[in-house]
């Protein structure tokens, strides 16, 4: 059984005590001795900046290092002096954007120049992943889509490997936040890297997105965990915290993905409806199984 949201906020509070501090601007002196939530370890953590928007770069890479996650994601090369003045990880770096994607030829020469750029970037830093995306089908049949993502990635695939980063399609919901993804099922996602056939280009999971989508979350994990690099969580429905009020079971999927062998990271990608360093201590909590 999930453990209530009271229950996490009093384990976590003397660690996010004094890191709201900061999130609401009073000062950065109470993060010199906080309570690190992440004991145990067999889930890497990390967070994504732009749930976040009220922090900086800095106060995020020092509330995600106190807290013991080892990265924040989804950031472009500039931010990765801040990262590893931390001690932390950039897990995904960014690349083109989501509507416009891999899926069209028309987008191929853009998507792919940002996607290599940031291969050299990641690669360079010892960062491990990038980040692409199919962009929307605007009428284009997912087939057709499929065989212009495997075009793509097997075009990029062998810098890829040479530079041992990975890219990461992101599969998104098309019901809620992103009407008209093409890469917003499972099986299209499975079918594309299994045609791709890389080990250096595999699935971003988002959890949040395919239990809306899909559903299945543990079964699709133990089935297909050789194909996914990265995950994401957030709660359903909404996207916000992790806790009593959303209907995913996040310690056994932690679980899941601990005994599935993955060694990579879990970012934390919901948006706090709360205090949210406060959030981010408990779920961090939660997740550390």
């Amino acid at each position: 059984m999930v453990e209530t949201s009271l229950t996490r906020r009093g384990l976590a509070t003397g660690a996010a005590a004094g890191l709201s501090l900061m999130a609401t601007g009073l000062g950065t002196r109470a993060l010199a001795a906080p309570e690190r939530v992440v004991q145990r370890g067999r889930i890497h953590q990390s967070v994504c900046k732009w749930c976040y928007p009220k922090l900086s770069v800095e106060e995020l890479c020092a509330a995600a290092a106190a807290l013991g996650l080892e990265s924040v994601e989804l950031l472009g090369p500039e931010s990765y002096e801040v990262v590893k003045r931390h001690g932390l990880r950039c897990a995904v770096t960014n690349t083109h954007s989501i509507t416009k994607g891999i899926n069209r030829p028309e987008n191929h020469e853009e998507c792919l120049a940002a996607i290599r750029t940031a291969i050299d970037a990641a690669s360079a830093a010892g960062f491990p992943n990038v980040i692409t995306f199919s962009g929307n089908r605007a009428g284009m049949p997912d087939d057709v889509g499929l065989e212009h993502c495997v075009t793509a990635l097997k075009s990029v695939a062998a810098e890829a490997e040479r530079k041992r980063v990975t890219i990461v399609l992101e599969l998104l919901n098309s019901k809620i936040d992103h009407a008209d993804y093409m890469g917003d099922r499972v099986e299209w996602g499975v079918e594309l890297m299994r045609r791709v056939g890389s080990e250096r280009c595999k699935l971003l999971f988002d959890i949040y997105h395919m239990q809306i989508m899909d559903g299945d979350i543990i079964r699709t994990i133990q089935t297909h965990h050789d194909l996914i690099g990265h995950y994401h969580t957030a709660g359903v429905p909404g996207r916000h915290e992790l806790d009593d009020t959303q209907e995913l079971q996040y310690p056994a999927i932690m679980r899941a993905i601990a005994d599935s062998g993955y060694e990579g990271l879990v970012g934390q990608e919901f948006i706090p409806a709360r205090d949210p360093l406060t959030s981010l201590a408990e779920a961090a909590r939660l997740c550390d199984v």
